[in-house]
C-alpha cells in the first residue's frame, strides 16, 4: 500500500517545495537576497549559529540602494531594512493595517498576549498614561537611590586581583536592579532566585530555534515568561494593597499602583487594562526592555573607556567635581543633571553600539514601503537601529562624546538617525531611566575602580546574545582606586 503511494507523496513534497521557492522569489522580486533558500527552516541555522555574521551580511547585501534585502527563516519571508528614512516608514505606521512590532521573530508566542508592544490606538495611549507616574521626577529620583546601592554592592563584589569577566557579572548586577527598582519590597530571596532562573532560560530561548516542545530551549523559554508574568502579577497585587493603605511608593510598581488607588478612591472606574495579571505581563516588557539592553551598553561602555583614555580622563575629572565620594552621600538626581559630559559618553555609547540593534514588525497587509516595492502581508521585516546610527552623523565610525555636545547637539541635528530607543508611537517610555541608569555606572564604576582590559584577537568584536556584547565578553583587570567604598547607607 504504502510502495504505491510513495511516487504521489514524493511528487506532492517535491511540489510544496517548489512552491515555497517560488513564493519567496515572487514576494523577493528584484531585491538583493539569496536566490535559493533551504526548504521549510531557510536560513535559520546560519542565523543561530552565528547571528552577527548573518546580519552583517543583511546589511552587507541590503548596501546603500535602494536599503533593502531579503531572506527566509522558518516559513517566513523576511526583509532588512538598512535606510533610515525606510526604517522611519515603518516605526510611523505601527497601527493594524499595516505593520504589528512584535520585538522578536516569534514574539507573540514567546511572549503572550498581556504585552505592551502589541498593543494599538486608544487601548495603547490608554496604558501608556497610566505608566506617566513611573518617570517622573519624583520617581526617577527614588529609583536613582536604589541604583547606587545595587550598583556599588556589586562593585565590591568585582575588587579582584585576577581578570574578570563582565559580561555575567552585568547581567547579574542588572537584573537586581530590575527587580529592586521594579517590584523591590515585594520579591523575597527564594522569589528572586527563581526569578533570576527563569530569565536564563528565557534568554537562551530567545536565541534558539522556535520549536515549542519539552526539552526544546524555545519552549522552555516560553513557559518561563508565563511563570516571570504570573510572579510580576503577584508583586501588583500587593503592591495595590499597600497603595490603598497609604504607604509611600518605594518601586516603580508602587508609583503605579498609587496612581490607581488614587483614581479608584476617586469614584472612577479602573482604568482598563489594570488588571493584576495584565500588569504583570507589562511589568514583563520592561525587564525585557532594560535588562539586556542595560546589560549590553554597560559592557561597551567599559570597553569604550578603556579604549579612549581621555575620554576616561575627562569622565573622571567631572565626576570627581560633582560627586566627592568622600562624602559618603548618593549621587542626587540635581548632581546628575550636571554631568553633562558623562552623559553625552553614555549618548554615544548608545549610538555607537546601540543595544538591540534591530526592532521587527510584521506587515499585517501589503504595504508600499517605496515607489517600487510592496512588503508582502505576513512579512517580518527587521529595521535596523544599528545601521542608522552610523548614517548623518560627523564621522559616525569614530567614538565622539562631544558630538553631543551643547555646542554641536547632533542628537538633535541627526534626530531621525537616533533610534536607540525607537521612535513613533512605541518609542521607549523607559528612556530617561536607561540613560540615568547608564550614567550612573559610567560615574560610579570609573570614579571608584582602576580597570584594564584584557586584550585578545577579535575581542571587540560583535556578538549577539541576544543583544550585542564584546566578543569576549569585557574581561578586564579591575583594582580599587580609592582608599575606601562610599558608605551610602549613611543616606
Amino acid at each position: 500500500m504504502f510502495a504505491s503511494l510513495a511516487p504521489y507523496i514524493v511528487s506532492a513534497l517535491l511540489l510544496f517545495l517548489l512552491l515555497e521557492q517560488l513564493s519567496y522569489l515572487i514576494k523577493k522580486r528584484n531585491l538583493p537576497g539569496p536566490l535559493f533558500v533551504p526548504p521549510l527552516i531557510g536560513n535559520a541555522v546560519a542565523l543561530v549559529r552565528d547571528p552577527t555574521s548573518f546580519w552583517y551580511k543583511q546589511s552587507k547585501t541590503a548596501g546603500n540602494s535602494p536599503g533593502l534585502s531579503a531572506n527566509y527563516l522558518v516559513g517566513r519571508f523576511i526583509l532588512y531594512i538598512r535606510d533610515t528614512e525606510l526604517s522611519h516608514q515603518v516605526f510611523s505606521n505601527v497601527r493594524p493595517d499595516a505593520f504589528h512590532l512584535v520585538g522578536h521573530p516569534f514574539g507573540k508566542k514567546l511572549f503572550g498576549d498581556h504585552n505592551l508592544i502589541y498593543m494599538f490606538g486608544e487601548d495603547h495611549k490608554s496604558v501608556r498614561r497610566q505608566l506617566a507616574p513611573n518617570f517622573t521626577p519624583k520617581a526617577l529620583s527614588t529609583y536613582t537611590a536604589l541604583q547606587q546601592l545595587v550598583i556599588l554592592r556589586h562593585l565590591r563584589r568585582w575588587d579582584k586581583t585576577r581578570p574578570v569577566v563582565l559580561r555575567n557579572l552585568v547581567r547579574e548586577l542588572n537584573l537586581e536592579t530590575s527587580q529592586t527598582v521594579f517590584v523591590g519590597p515585594y520579591l523575597d530571596k527564594e522569589a528572586r532566585d527563581r526569578f533570576r532562573k527563569d530569565y536564563n532560560l528565557f534568554n537562551l530561548g530567545s536565541m534558539a530555534l522556535p520549536v515549542d516542545l519539552p526539552g526544546f530551549a524555545f519552549g522552555e523559554a516560553r513557559r518561563a515568561v508565563a511563570r516571570l508574568a504570573e510572579t510580576l502579577a503577584v508583586c501588583a497585587g500587593k503592591s495595590k494593597a499597600r497603595m490603598a493603605a497609604g504607604e509611600e511608593p518605594t518601586c516603580l510598581i508602587d508609583f503605579w499602583m498609587q496612581a490607581f488607588v488614587a483614581e479608584v478612591n476617586a469614584g472612577n472606574p479602573p482604568p482598563p487594562h489594570s488588571g493584576d495579571e495584565e500588569i504583570g505581563g507589562f511589568l514583563f516588557d520592561f525587564l525585557f526592555a532594560a535588562q539586556d539592553a542595560s546589560t549590553s551598553s554597560l559592557l561597551w561602555a567599559v570597553a569604550l573607556l578603556d579604549s579612549e583614555p581621555e575620554v576616561l580622563r575627562r569622565v573622571r575629572e567631572e565626576v570627581v567635581r560633582i560627586w566627592p565620594h568622600e562624602s559618603d552621600a548618593l549621587i542626587t538626581v540635581e548632581q546628575l543633571a550636571e554631568m553633562k559630559y558623562t552623559r553625552s559618553v553614555a549618548r554615544e555609547v548608545v549610538r555607537f553600539r546601540p543595544p538591540a540593534t534591530m526592532v521587527p514588525h510584521v506587515a499585517a497587509e501589503d504595504f508600499p514601503l517605496t515607489e517600487s516595492y510592496t512588503v508582502p502581508r505576513g512579512t517580518i521585516v527587521f529595521p535596523s537601529v544599528y545601521d542608522s546610527s552610523f548614517q548623518g552623523f560627523t564621522e559616525p565610525d569614530r567614538f565622539d562624546p562631544d558630538r553631543f555636545s551643547e555646542t554641536r547637539r547632533e542628537d538633535q541635528v541627526f534626530k531621525r538617525n537616533f533610534l536607540a530607543f525607537g521612535w513613533g508611537p512605541h518609542q521607549c517610555v523607559g528612556q530617561r531611566y536607561a540613560l540615568n541608569h547608564l550614567v550612573l555606572f559610567i560615574a560610579m564604576f570609573s570614579s571608584l575602580l582602576d580597570f584594564e582590559r584584557v586584550r585578545s584577537d577579535g575581542c571587540d568584536e560583535i556578538v549577539y546574545c541576544p543583544t550585542i556584547s564584546p566578543k569576549d565578553g569585557c574581561t578586564v583587570f579591575l583594582s580599587r582606586r580609592v582608599a575606601a567604598y562610599p558608605d551610602l547607607s549613611l543616606n
